[in-house]
């Protein structure tokens, strides 16, 4: 992935996801401020509780010092818990923004990006990504907000007590600046590298948990655990190396705070041995270094946080700039009226280097049946992305009506479009919310019009009928029960176009009858393409496309085709030979 500018990335941030946010972000940055502050405070009280405190001194002095004490804590808790409390909800909606702005943006890609990118990949910048942002604001803010007024705090005591004393202990910073930005850069390599062994384990997961029935019954549960685990190693050699590197600069800041601390003491002891300093200053000034550290120990952790948020913004940020190939035209042409006539005329199409399709031509009629039938393979289920342009073909056109699909609007053109496959998905939603899907604006007549259709009349019986929930992937219903589910959200779309993709291949015989004569209604004045690979569903077809290899190799009714031959011929008695 090509590294992406920080300012860039910073911009983006600001003004998409905080510049609106910037009223609560200043009041948080505000009370950081007071927070801050009064760590230089605290510091500044050490003096008078040495110098001033002791023995034989008035009550008032003891009483005023005690009450400064403890109002600054008191003023930092009120400061420190209500900034968190901002900063926590803030980062927490800007995690969620991006999740759903990815999720929108994602949801536009076209076929050929899923193909390149696996479900895990994607859900670890989702969800990984998001969170590894949501994990970075608090410190950023806390340390630019809080810890840079305390760092300057701490140094205007420092200086007002002893400036000779305070380029003692600072001497050694500017050592540091070569090494922390190597670590930062190495940081930001490992990062990557584990977020992307992150999107290998996400993958994994999803394969073996919507793989369990294969992996139990084939008993190969051992395997795939070695397989994770495997996955898992390099998951966390990336990650400890990352944390490695992170870890290594609060590090440098304390050998170089020992060197610093250890200069003041000899030479402010030396002082203080002479009586040219007190020991209250001497004390004060050290509470300040001391405290000094600490912020700038966090600004240290922060920018080995920052170097490793980097990599998932770099990540999440890739994913927006990807740039759908599938759009629709500036000034889309209006949809022809009438019935719906699809045509191909010469199509080639391939997945990357990988050809499909070679020089098809058909043609769909409204009224009229078509069919795809071949081997797995041939590129049946490809010629319907082409017609719902999930993909656009490499050469040649295809049209509706005369008119190019490129030149249609997409969310018009697919919404000519009811399809029925053998995988149709379901989601974790109810059912009436499943068979609705694409057609909220139906009624609940309609609805239970549809599931009659489908011989849906398992619904009825579940608990709490078309409310009852699908699970996830439709998980909670059958095969069988789920394809009919699928035919019925179909039949509610009413759409003129029906592609029909081993519509029925789930369902027994009895029922296949029943919404086979159901699919036969609905086919009526719609354009229908069917894929069949049981020929039996098919013999009626107006026209039968004979596909191998990616080319048609011949066409005509299931008559003529037997006449003739061939492959048609062939599957036919391949099928039926008892």
């Amino acid at each position: 992935m090509t590294a992406i500018p920080a300012r860039r990335l910073l911009g983006w941030l600001w003004r998409d996801h905080i510049r609106r946010r910037w009223p609560l972000l200043t009041l948080a940055l505000l009370l950081m401020a007071v927070e801050g502050a009064a760590t230089g405070a605290l510091s500044y009280l050490v003096r008078p509780m040495f110098d001033e405190v002791h023995q034989g001194a008035a009550f008032s002095v003891v009483a005023r010092v005690a009450a400064s004490v403890g109002g600054v804590f008191v003023l930092r808790a009120i400061a420190g818990f209500a900034h968190k409390v901002i900063i926590a909800r803030q980062s927490e909606r800007v995690g969620a923004e991006l999740q759903a702005a990815m999720l929108a943006h994602a949801l536009r890609l076209d076929l050929g990006f899923y193909l390149a990118h696996s479900p895990g990949s994607l859900m670890e910048r989702l969800r990984g990504d998001t969170a590894a942002l949501r994990n970075l604001w608090p410190p950023i803010l806390q340390a630019f907000g809080r810890d840079v007024v305390a760092l300057l705090s701490l140094a205007v005591v420092a200086l007002l007590i002893d400036w000779r004393w305070t380029l003692i202990a600072v001497a050694g910073v500017p050592l540091l600046a070569l090494p922390i930005t190597r670590l930062q850069r190495m940081v930001r390599g490992t990062a990557r590298s584990a977020r992307d062994a992150a999107g290998a384990l996400s993958t994994q997961l999803d394969e073996a948990f919507h793989g369990i029935r294969t992996l139990q019954l084939s008993g190969a549960e051992a395997d795939e655990v070695s397989r994770y685990r495997r996955a898992l190693e390099k998951y966390l050699t990336a990650q400890f190396r990352s944390d490695r590197a992170a870890a290594a600069i609060p590090a440098l800041i304390d050998v170089v705070a020992a060197l610093g601390f250890a200069g003041v003491m000899l030479y402010g002891g030396m002082q203080i041995i002479a009586g040219t300093k007190t020991l209250g200053e001497f004390m004060s000034f050290f509470t300040a270094m001391g405290l000094v550290f600490e912020p700038l120990r966090r600004l240290g952790s922060v920018s080995g946080l920052w170097a490793a948020a980097r990599a998932s913004l770099e990540r999440m940020r890739g994913l927006l700039d990807e740039v759908p190939k599938i759009t629709s035209p500036a000034k889309p042409v209006a949809l022809p009226a009438g019935g719906v006539r699809l045509e191909m005329r010469d199509v080639s199409f391939g997945y990357g280097e990988t050809p499909v399709l070679r020089g098809i031509s058909l043609l769909a009629e409204p009224g009229k049946v078509t069919a795809l039938v071949g081997p797995s393979g041939a590129g049946k289920t490809t010629i319907f992305h082409l017609l719902t342009r999930l993909a656009d073909p490499d050469a040649g056109q295809v049209t509706l009506n005369g008119v190019d699909l490129r030149g249609l609007d997409l969310g018009q053109l697919r919404g000519l479009f009811a399809v029925v496959s053998q995988d149709s998905a379901l989601f974790d939603e109810a059912i009436a919310a499943n068979v609705r899907l694409g057609a909220k604006d139906q009624s609940d007549a309609a609805l239970s019009r549809a599931l009659g259709l489908a011989h849906a009349d398992f619904v009825e019986a579940m608990p709490l009928g078309v409310n009852s929930p699908a699970g996830p992937r439709g998980t909670a219903l059958s095969g069988g029960q789920r394809q009919r589910i699928a035919i019925a959200r179909a039949i509610l779309r009413n759409a003129p176009v029906l592609l029909l993709d081993e519509a029925t291949s789930a369902l027994d015989s009895q029922t296949e009858l029943g919404v086979t004569e159901a699919l036969d209604t609905l086919r009526s004045g719609r354009t229908t393409l069917v894929i069949a690979h049981r020929l039996s569903t098919i013999q009626a077809a107006d026209v039968i496309l004979v596909m191998n290899k990616g080319q048609i190799v011949a066409r005509g009714s299931h008559a003529q085709l037997l006449a003739e031959g061939g492959l048609y011929a062939d599957l036919y008695r391949l099928q039926f030979k008892e």
